[in-house]
């Protein structure tokens, strides 16, 4: 078995619509892919309390994120005078895209209509106003003891 050539399989951009127009975001070089990939991953051991690895996170390394991840779009949206918030979100899509994949990437994209998470907002409301008691099971012990004989304690002495 012989492997297919890559490129007659492996899609290489993403295509945004953001007010009325489509941007196609296209696959980073390598080189960004790997700078993005390390930013997250730093940015996920600083967030669990790991050290910050400033090399990775530095100013230095975050001017120009959005115009890597975004690529030929990036002039683009500026030039269409995108807002802030759609240019925030079109070059987060693009680093999940490119750090995860096309599927995850429309999830983020779609999680920034409200209209997606209209039913679980409605829901937690409504188990807010029925006592909102969780019927997640406690992760206690089910046998009534608790694997360890209980500690004695010795009387003190309270000569002195």
């Amino acid at each position: 078995m012989a492997f297919d050539a890559l490129d007659d399989f492996l899609d290489e951009s993403i295509t945004l619509p953001i007010g009325g127009r489509t941007y196609v975001i296209p696959a980073p070089s390598a080189a960004v892919g790997l700078r993005v990939q390390a930013m997250v991953q730093a940015a996920a051991a600083a967030a669990d309390g790991g050290r910050i690895r400033e090399e990775v996170l530095s100013d230095a390394a975050e001017r120009d994120h959005y115009r890597d991840v975004l690529g030929t779009a990036y002039e683009n949206l500026l030039a269409d005078g995108v807002s802030w918030p759609a240019l925030k979100h079109a070059a987060l899509t693009a680093m999940v895209w490119i750090t995860q994949d096309r599927a995850t990437a429309e999830r983020f994209w779609a999680s920034a209509d409200p209209k997606a998470g209209a039913p679980n907002r409605a829901a937690r409301r409504q188990q807010d106003r029925s006592g909102g008691a969780s019927t997640t099971r406690s992760a206690g012990s089910t046998s009534g003891t608790s694997g360890r004989p209980a500690r004695r304690r010795r009387p003190r002495d309270n000569r002195r």
